[in-house]
């Protein structure tokens, strides 16, 4: 079982952790256990039933009211929900509890339907990529069991590869980016997501994939000298520097820009420098390959 804190629910349900304390207060959905120094632990299941209940309050129903209704009226009222968005959080939802339960046969039933129903490409963006935004949190403060990772990780990553090598697209970009992750660095689904993006608008991409040291990226970019180099950090080894990799990457590829995306980015609070660019923000990553020409 996974224990997580108030912050891990407040990223995974977007209800404020002070929110969530008066809750916990007023209602009797919320039992956290407690460290022996007084710090609140929560659940798989308490996890479960936050997720629930939030998706209910953001889409128009009371806390009090829901308080009040069974387990069986709250599911009920969350697969009435007819707005599109409430329909896409609701899938998330359901990963997220497969994934805590070690359910991959229910993770994987959940992913291919929706994919039958809405393609590949919707499916990445309305549902892979908010699930892993949310649990990417996870990831980087191992609040997850390392085998929940990978088995969610492997039929993402199936998923996906199936998706870009479907890809028929009579676009034709004329510029060519060089997908990459540094050593250290093995959580390629944010670089995967990318590379679905940028084939499926007709962008030439160099895929290298993972754990690629800094002299095969100089080799390939000497060779073929890509427009763009692309990497997506979502949490790297403890040998990594990254002030290093931003001086190196500057260095080395100094006529190049060098754009990165990921959590990494968002906990990074110096200066950067050209040619280094942040795509912090999901709509940032999706801005650059829709102004690509």
């Amino acid at each position: 079982m996974n224990l997580f804190t108030i912050k891990d629910l407040e990223n995974l349900s977007g209800i404020k952790a002070h929110t969530l304390r008066i809750w916990e207060q007023r209602y009797g959905f919320l039992k956290p256990s407690r460290t022996f120094t007084n710090i609140r632990y929560y659940s798989n299941e308490e996890l479960k039933t936050i997720l629930n209940i939030a998706l209910l309050n953001k889409y128009g129903y009371k806390i009090s009211h829901i308080d009040k209704m069974t387990e069986a009226e709250i599911q009920e009222k969350i697969l009435s929900l007819n707005q599109l968005q409430a329909q896409q959080e609701r899938i998330v939802n359901e990963l997220i509890r497969h994934m805590v339960d070690l359910d991959m046969e229910e993770f994987e039933e959940t992913l291919g339907n929706y994919i039958l129903a809405r393609g590949i490409e919707r499916t990445i963006i309305q549902i892979i990529f908010p699930f892993m935004e949310k649990i990417g949190v996870l990831w980087l403060t191992n609040h997850i069991n390392p085998a929940q990772e990978h088995l969610v990780t492997n039929i993402i990553r199936q998923k996906l590869i199936v998706g870009i090598e479907g890809i028929s697209t009579s676009l034709k970009l004329k510029k060519s980016i060089l997908l990459f992750l540094p050593e250290g660095e093995y959580h390629e689904l944010g670089l995967l997501f990318m590379y679905f993006l940028l084939k499926s608008r007709g962008a030439n991409v160099i895929y290298l994939g993972s754990n690629v040291p800094l002299n095969d990226i100089e080799y390939v970019v000497n060779l073929k000298k890509p427009d763009y180099l692309y990497s997506h950090l979502t949490t790297v080894g403890q040998n990594f520097n990254f002030d290093k990799f931003l001086l190196n990457m500057g260095k080395k590829f100094s006529g190049i820009p060098v754009l990165i995306s990921g959590p990494l980015t968002n906990t990074y609070e110096k200066k950067i420098h050209p040619p280094i660019i942040f795509k912090k923000t999901f709509s940032e990553a999706m801005e650059f390959v829709s102004e690509l020409k």
